[in-house]
């Protein structure tokens, strides 16, 4: 890249090439997202994206990628360029395991300012004077069941975009019983809405009907006129199909392998026999679950107890145990007559760092502060305390779980297949509880992995952990990598040692979110999760894109537990998730509206089965009702519906990254000769490595020391910072960028030694003219910028806007005007062309204009045609009538009868007068929408000079 540096007109039009705000259909919209981005993207990303992007007057779409294909990554493209765009605000709907990743993944890859919002941030951040937790300059990220609660909070706040993730789980929202897509109608009624998921039709087309409805209540008119259109035998699906294009984009793993390579997954499952001990335990506890009541842990919560103790029994004594000494200090405070902790359960969750959806089911169910009350028999709760004792004296005895031993075995097997595949030698394994996960790594430090082991989990917070973060901080410092967020840091350094130094991770849930473990191929399911889309998300840990190796997967099976057995038969053939290139399918994970509903499902098996044949049984129940004969017809009208019909989309797609590419390199280019102008005197450059050394910091918020532009597939240096559009140093060169001084003058164009060659400026050499760059600012469905070249030489000739952009990519030399004026047909040109301009900008307006108004005229037919529907149905209702009137067995019938038809009929008489003040009242209200669109396709308009120059080629 040349080194020599630009003129201030060069660096004026880069800055504002680099930051004007796009029309919504230009190809380059999303180019500062793509280029900040710390993540090397696909060409269906950015077509997903600029998609979301397209019409200003959307009011959302639905992404529907298959599984797999980075949803999450295209929303991030989208929210990254609404903040380049200054529009600041955002929020992330979406499950409650799922809020970490996404504030994780917005803020390494994406460089956006992202926080978790629950009930206990809400509280603390107001209790430090934030008033309004929703209204900054920050991405909002909350779960489902937080978005609801708060619905006056989010209604109050003009959001530019809401991504709802996992939207399938809002399919029925259309139905007023569906409490939380009710609430999220209200609330963000108005606001763009960008919903993700990979399942958007499965059992109804209803669903279509309500996901749209969330988005915009008037893409369709109501359920009655969608399903007497299309939800029958004979609906017309094309028609259905063409009023879904704008809304809905689908892309397929088959039509991306060529850019999206992955590799296989395979399982191997370790046997092994609890001890007598170990089984007489879990059987003693078993039988103490069965009961109907019990003091030791709050009744509301009985339910969510027992799961948690099932859970930890199939995962170590040393956890059960801790969890067993927690209901016994309960029983013996409520014997003391002491007050009981209010916060029980939570701590239950928290202490063993279980999965935050616990704690969401739960949070609307008070829990008992039982104290002293009435009707409490002491003489049980002593009884109870005495088998508690006995269940922990038992569980003491017992020093090392055989199920650990077979883990030795697992990782030797595992560590030959990683050999044989010439993988690195690591292992992830999951556990479910921090207590087994301590337990795990003394075991397996004393049994030949000393020094190869590093933990990970919610807190981080281990001594061990502590000394690897400091040593991280030591050797990061001064760098990027540094955010200064200790819970962000930790994960870094914790991760970044596994890599570097460690053989085994063993992690609770927590690195099942947000983690990226592509470096590993293999991973042990210690505790095996009853929820498939919690297994599934683990293992996506590793087998995602960038794995270069077949993942093995390591199960246990308990030998002794028919339970278990059936557990690990279900998720392993009904949900396939440890076999294939893919994992499970996208229609049986999506039918799974709450991994809590599911496994309290298999908890209640576990509770209500005693012997191997009610266990089948069971089973037998629950998978029949996960069967897809439904899936295949409806998985026939997904694929009409919303797959792509093009034989060239390969094409499409290559060419989408073509010009991304293209893209990418030019705002590179641009970018790196601007900071090299504006910072000229503050730092020192190497063109070589696009890095540069700060000497003399210009603001606060940028250090001194190595800087390198941000570049996709390189990893800076340990204490390089990485520099991009929205670095505070890199906002400061754009903006004195776009205020450069620059009177008139001469800039003298050198074209001979120009590396590529550009054709159109050799055309040019030993010529002379004038050339004015003008902003055109539009406020129309949104506000955006073009600019405008006007180019004439001295015979009078225009040049085109192409070849002023040509020109603008080669070095200047700046020489004095001489007294030299700009003839008067420059102005001229000028305003004809920037007239031009504007003319194309409110054309391409104008079809988003129609777009719209063809959408309101469907909606209003769709409306219209309810009404008409419901009058036939009241003219068959009639005949009917009629019919059994005059077949009446008896007078009484006969007059019962004639009583219900002059009912009817006077209900027919209603309904004709009623369907022209239907009609009336349906155009009045497209009308007044449409009128509305009308007034804001031309809002206002201006142009300014940019700068005046007096050009030659040599």
């Amino acid at each position: 890249m040349a080194t020599e540096q630009i003129s201030a007109f060069h660096g004026k039009y880069y800055a504002w090439e680099l930051t004007r705000r796009r029309a919504a259909g230009e190809e380059d919209r999303i180019a500062q997202s793509l280029f900040d981005a710390s993540v090397d993207l696909n060409p269906h990303q950015i077509d997903a994206a600029l998609f979301a992007l397209n019409n200003p007057l959307s009011k959302g779409v639905v992404l529907a990628d298959e599984v797999g294909l980075g949803k999450t990554i295209e929303a991030a493209l989208v929210l990254c360029q609404l903040w380049a765009e200054r529009k600041r605000r955002l929020i992330v709907i979406c499950p409650a395991a799922l809020r970490k990743q996404w504030a994780l993944e917005l803020s390494e890859k994406f460089n956006l300012p992202a926080e978790v919002l629950d009930a206990r941030t809400w509280k603390d951040l107001q209790l430090r004077g934030t008033y309004a937790p929703f209204d900054r300059d920050v991405i909002s990220v909350c779960s489902y069941h937080f978005a609801a609660r708060m619905e006056q909070a989010i209604g109050s706040i003009p959001w530019d975009v809401a991504v709802i993730d996992e939207a399938h789980k809002l399919r029925n929202a259309h139905r007023k019983s569906h409490a939380t897509g009710q609430s999220l109608k209200r609330s963000l009624a108005g606001r763009k809405k960008l919903l993700l998921t990979a399942t958007p039709l499965q059992n109804s087309l209803m669903e279509l009907y309500g996901l749209t409805s969330l988005i915009d209540e008037e893409i369709f008119g109501d359920e009655r006129s969608f399903r007497s259109q299309y939800g029958n035998i004979d609906g017309d699906l094309q028609a259905l199909r063409r009023r879904l294009t704008p809304f809905i984009k689908r892309t397929l793993r088959k039509d991306v392998l060529e850019y999206v390579p992955y590799t296989q997954r395979h399982a191997l499952t370790t046997p092994f026999k609890p001890s007598e001990d170990e089984h007489q335990l879990y059987e003693l506890v078993s039988t103490y679950l069965q009961r109907d009541f019990s003091y030791g842990f709050p009744q509301r919560q009985k339910h969510l107890v027992g799961l948690i103790l099932r859970k930890l029994l199939a995962s170590s004594t040393e956890a059960i145990t801790a969890t067993l000494e927690a209901i016994r200090s309960r029983l013996q405070k409520l014997l003391d007559k002491q007050s009981i902790d209010e916060e029980w359960f939570a701590h239950l969750v928290e202490d063993d760092d279980l999965e935050d959806e616990l704690l969401e089911a739960a949070e609307d169910e008070a829990l008992e502060t039982e104290g002293n009350p009435e009707g409490i028999d002491y003489a049980l709760v002593k009884q109870e305390l005495a088998e508690l004792d006995r269940y922990l004296a038992l569980a003491r005895t017992i020093r090392e779980d055989q199920k650990s031993h077979a883990l030795l075995h697992a990782l030797q097997q595992g560590f030959a297949r990683m050999q044989g595949m010439g993988a690195a030698r690591k292992v992830v394994i999951f556990t479910e509880s921090r207590r087994t996960q301590d337990y795990l790594a003394r075991f397996l430090e004393a049994h030949g992995y000393a020094g190869k082991v590093v933990t990970f989990s919610g807190t981080n917070n281990t001594q061990s952990a502590t000394g690897i973060y400091q040593r991280w901080l030591a050797k990061f410092s001064g760098s990027d990598r540094v955010t200064g967020s200790p819970a962000i840091d930790r994960r870094t350094a914790l991760i970044d040692h596994f890599r570097a130094d460690a053989e085994i991770l063993i992690a609770t849930e927590a690195a099942a979110e947000g983690v990226n473990l592509q470096f590993c191929s293999l991973l042990v399911n210690y505790d095996l999760p009853w929820n498939p889309q919690r297994v599934e998300q683990r293992i996506g840990r590793c087998h995602r894109y960038g794995q270069q190796f077949d993942v093995v997967v390591i199960n246990f099976l308990n030998q002794r537990n028919a339970a278990d057995q059936r557990v690990l038969e279900l998720l392993q053939d009904k949900f396939h998730l440890f076999d294939g290139v893919f994992g499970a399918s996208d229609q049986i994970l999506g039918q799974i509206e709450s991994g809590i509903d599911f496994e309290k499902r298999i908890a209640e098996i576990y509770d209500r089965c005693r012997t191997p044949a009610a266990i089948e049984a069971a089973f037998a129940t629950l998978r029949a009702e996960l069967e897809e004969d439904i899936q295949a017809r409806m998985a026939h009208t997904e694929q009409l519906l919303l797959e792509h019909f093009d034989a060239d989309i390969h094409d499409l797609l290559r060419s989408q990254k073509e010009k991304a590419e293209s893209q990418l390199d030019r705002i590179t280019r641009y970018f790196w000769k601007l900071s090299q102008l504006i910072l000229s005197g503050h730092a020192r450059f190497d063109s070589q490595t696009l890095a540069f050394t700060l000497q003399t910091p210009p603001l606060l918020a940028a250090p001194s020391g190595l800087y390198h532009l941000i570049r996709k597939g390189q990893t800076p240096p340990d204490h390089a910072r990485i520099y991009r559009l929205t670095h505070p140093l890199g906002e400061y060169v754009l903006e004195r960028g776009r205020h450069l001084e620059t009177p008139p003058n001469h800039l003298h164009f050198d074209a001979s030694g120009q590396k590529p060659r550009i054709a159109m400026l050799e055309q040019l050499a030993g010529q002379s003219g004038w050339l004015q760059l003008n902003l055109l600012e539009l406020d129309s469905f949104q506000r955006e910028e073009h600019l405008v070249f006007t180019a004439q030489n001295d015979a009078g000739e225009i040049l085109e806007q192409e070849i002023c952009e040509k020109l603008f990519q080669i070095a200047a030399e700046t020489r004095p005007l001489d007294g030299l004026t700009p003839p008067d047909s420059l102005a001229g040109n000028a305003r004809q062309q920037l007239q031009a301009a504007l003319a194309r900008a409110l054309e391409q307006n104008d079809q988003y204009f129609q777009q719209e108004r063809e959408k309101l005229d469907a909606w209003a037919e769709d409306r219209i045609y309810a009404a008409e529907q419901a009058l036939q149905d009241t003219k068959l209702k009639l005949k009917a009538l009629k019919r059994q009137a005059r077949t009446a067995m008896s007078m009484d019938e006969a007059r019962r009868l004639q009583e219900e038809t002059r009912k009817v009929e006077g209900e027919q008489r209603r309904q004709r007068q009623a369907i022209f003040e239907v009609e009336d009242d349906i155009e009045a209200k497209r009308d007044a929408l449409i009128a509305a669109l009308e007034k804001r396709l031309h809002q206002a308009s201006n142009t300014r000079v940019l700068f005046t120059i007096r050009w030659s080629v040599g």
